[in-house]
């Protein structure tokens, strides 16, 4: 480093792996009955009314009803008291949660519980994204860090698709069908409680010197709350992540009420297998490119026009292809694509929202852009979810229609001046 006030700790590494650790169980547990929802049904049966708002869909929803009211407290703790209490704070709720959750697996109610409380640690670590780059990585990784970091939530979610599946009977034509959650969810409990003891251990708050210049001052909560509703382009990109954030919420929740959608009776998980295994390598891709090439908003208008496709190809299909088998192949492809473009926009747009935020706290930024798309996610899987999913193939087409207007909302943007003065700065030393 050319100035000795800086230095970048090999440590941080070591930090985002932790940090990657806990996000990945927090969403496996999101999702551990999404992708096996008619399995669970028959599980359940007789615990719940499957035609009231209290269903197999709500142990999803909850995640999002949960966000919307604890999302800023946990980014005022994350603020005011720092990533290892607002983290660790997560773990511990996270890991109680998830052996009560394993414990109790076949009452239906108690589960319920035990996803709320999960669903209550979720904010503690999903807002503290931003929060951790900027502590621990200079600017020029910052695209990279925060993109592995949501790269883990990915990763949680497509092991909740692809790997639930196969602790579950969920063939209708095989015996024993609906069994297997008490051992998957023990399982589950387990790895939890595991990851939340490892992030208790080896998270720390910040190294003895900040990795860059704009890690020393911050607004307090309210101040930098304030700043950030008063500027257009934060403003903007709420109601991107309002539409955008809301739309993967909403098809990463019902993937299996998809399928059915479709005709397909089994419930593989594989609409939302590949959609993940998309988005993990936009993921890992996109943000790169971002950090390379110093630029934001280009990047996640790429993000949102590529999304474009596969919102197209997973609502159509279902509307106009009536075979089965030409469908579902229609959509595991749609759903890739939606995957890749889409879900490596979630950290790209994160950074972006903290660069033209400064000097409020990350946390806030990030903080509310989840915020604004759990509520739209939520009312989304209500109304997809109404009257036995009987609407899903309209609000599916909606969706393909508001995402052009993502398209136009992001275009309208300007690109983040923070990271047009660090591509400066690179070309002056390069010149140098």
């Amino acid at each position: 480093m050319k100035n000795s006030n800086y230095k970048v700790y090999g440590y941080r590494w070591i930090i985002l792996t932790v940090f990657m650790l806990i996000s990945f169980v927090i969403q496996l547990q999101w999702l551990s009955h999404a992708a096996v929802e008619r399995p669970a049904e028959v599980f359940y049966q007789g615990q719940f009314n499957p035609g009231s708002f209290f269903n197999i869909d709500f142990l999803a929803m909850v995640y999002m009803l949960v966000y919307i009211i604890i999302s800023f407290p946990a980014s005022y703790i994350i603020d005011a008291y720092g990533i290892r209490v607002g983290i660790g704070l997560g773990a511990v709720i996270a890991a109680i949660s998830g052996l009560l959750k394993g414990f109790y697996a076949d009452d239906f109610l108690i589960v319920v519980i035990a996803q709320t409380g999960l669903a209550i640690a979720q904010p503690f670590v999903l807002n503290a994204v931003t929060a951790l780059t900027v502590r621990w990585f200079p600017l020029s990784e910052r695209g990279l860090a925060a993109g592995f970091g949501i790269l883990a939530q990915y990763l949680g979610i497509i092991a909740a698709m692809l790997i639930t599946p196969m602790l579950i009977e969920s063939n209708p034509q095989l015996p024993g069908y609906g069994s297997g959650f008490p051992h998957m969810l023990m399982m589950y409990g387990w790895l939890t409680f595991g990851a939340a003891v490892i992030t208790l251990i080896f998270l720390k708050e910040k190294p003895a010197t900040p990795p860059a210049a704009d890690n020393l001052t911050r607004q307090s909560f309210i101040k930098g709350f304030t700043h950030i509703l008063k500027l257009r382009d934060m403003r903007l990109t709420l109601l991107v992540f309002l539409i955008g954030l809301g739309i993967f919420n909403a098809i990463s929740s019902m993937t299996d009420s998809i399928s059915a959608n479709l005709g397909v009776q089994d419930s593989d998980g594989r609409i939302g297998g590949l959609m993940l295994i998309g988005g993990i390598l936009g993921a890992i891709i996109l943000p790169i490119l971002s950090d390379k090439y110093r630029m934001r908003k280009r990047f996640i208008l790429i993000c949102t026009i590529g999304a474009l496709p596969g919102v197209l190809g997973l609502s159509l299909t279902g509307y106009f292809i009536h075979d089965t088998t030409t469908a579902y192949a229609i959509a595991q492809a749609s759903a890739f694509i939606l995957g890749f473009f889409i879900m490596s926009a979630g950290p790209i747009g994160f950074q972006y929202a903290a660069e033209i935020s400064y000097p409020a706290p990350e946390s806030i930024s990030q903080g509310l852009l989840l915020w604004i798309g759990q509520i739209s996610g939520l009312l989304f899987v209500a109304g997809m979810s109404m009257k036995n999913n009987r609407y899903i193939n309209y609000w599916m087409i909606l969706f393909s229609i508001l995402m052009p207007l993502v398209i136009g909302l992001v275009a309208l943007t300007k690109e983040s001046p923070m990271i047009i003065t660090e591509k400066d700065k690179t070309l002056m030393e390069k010149t140098d």
